[in-house]
C-alpha cells in the first residue's frame, strides 16, 4: 500500500483536511504491515480499494469516521480489527 497514494486519493475523493488524512493513512498503513486484510480477503491492501470501500460509507461521514465504518465491517466479518479503529485526531471537532 503505498501511503503516498492514498493520500492523494482521499484529498481529491472526499477533500478531506490533513488531519484527517493523515491519521486515515497511518492506520492504513498499519492494517497493510500487519497482512491482516490480505489473510481474511486474498487481497492487497491497495489505495484504489480502500478509497472504494471507503466511499461505500453513508455520505455524511467524515473521513476517519468512513474508515471506522469499514473497519467495523471488517470486525464484524473477520474479528480482530478494533486496533485499527480511529478514536482521535488532528482537527476532529
Amino acid at each position: 500500500m503505498n501511503p503516498t497514494e492514498l493520500d492523494r486519493r482521499l484529498r481529491e475523493r472526499f477533500d478531506a483536511p490533513e488531519g484527517a488524512r493523515r491519521v486515515v493513512v497511518r492506520e492504513a498503513r498499519d492494517l497493510s504491515d500487519s497482512g491482516r486484510y490480505r489473510k481474511h480477503s486474498g487481497m492487497d491492501l491497495t489505495a484504489g480499494a480502500i478509497v472504494g470501500h471507503l466511499d461505500d460509507a453513508p455520505d455524511d461521514m467524515s473521513l476517519p469516521e468512513r474508515w471506522n465504518w469499514w473497519i467495523g465491517s471488517l470486525e464484524i466479518a473477520y474479528g480482530g480489527y478494533t486496533e485499527f479503529l480511529i478514536v482521535r485526531w488532528q482537527g476532529q471537532e
